[in-house]
């Protein structure tokens, strides 16, 4: 599992590494950037999906459903996903995210 969460946290940076010094506007009209955080959270939605549930029920605040779903939403309604959905997952809920994972890490 450590191996699960060091993915995750490498992909969360590199994420941050790619937006940072960037607008929404880059992330909008930025076709091969926009398609690299989207593969991204599609990473980090299947990865999600190899943490134990007991482990991940030490932060319900983190919405696990969501985040396991989100990979699904991104290859089969791709057509459908505003880029602002995609800026608003980097920007806003990541770091939350990366929050709950190196608890999870400093747990193990």
């Amino acid at each position: 599992m450590t191996i699960v969460l060091d993915e995750m946290l490498e992909t969360i940076e590199r994420i941050e590494t790619s937006l940072a010094d960037r607008t929404f506007d880059h992330l909008a009209s930025e076709w091969l950037l926009r398609m690299g955080i989207e593969r991204a959270i599609e990473i980090l939605s299947e990865a999600s999906r190899h943490l134990p549930d007991d482990l991940v029920a030490t932060e319900p605040d983190i919405p696990w459903k969501r985040v396991r779903g989100v990979g699904n939403v991104l290859r089969h309604e791709y057509h459908r996903i505003a880029a602002e959905v995609i800026w608003d997952l980097a920007i806003s809920d990541l770091p939350t995210l990366k929050a709950a994972l190196i608890r999870f890490r400093a747990r193990i």
